[in-house]
């Protein structure tokens, strides 16, 4: 029996790390989307700006890529895109189009 616990100890430890590894990595857009609730609202759905709920991945990261490279003028849009790499702007991106749109749930 004394050999067991450890063992089990040992499963359990690993089993509750990996469970805290996949919530902290399981939506990597999510913190970063957090940043533009002020003008497109919680998750992407606001009415003041354009919605990004329920967009396709591909045309939101689009969007941002041509802000990013002044494309789409210098604004607040373009400081925001800048601050991003590539594989960021893909996970807010995708974090964006699984967000259901306004009156959809």
């Amino acid at each position: 029996m004394k050999i067991h616990r450890p063992l089990l100890t040992f499963a359990l430890c690993m089993a509750t790390g990996s469970a805290l590894a996949q919530v902290q990595v399981g939506q990597p857009g999510r913190l970063l989307a957090s940043n533009c609730f002020q003008c497109h609202g919680t998750n992407g759905s606001g009415s003041g700006f354009d919605s990004l709920a329920g967009k396709s991945a591909n045309e939101i990261y689009e969007e941002l890529k041509s802000f990013q490279s002044g494309r789409e003028g210098n604004g607040l849009m373009a400081k925001h895109a800048m601050g991003y790499t590539d594989a960021q702007m893909r996970d807010i991106a995708n974090w964006f189009a699984t967000q259901a749109r306004a009156g959809e749930h």
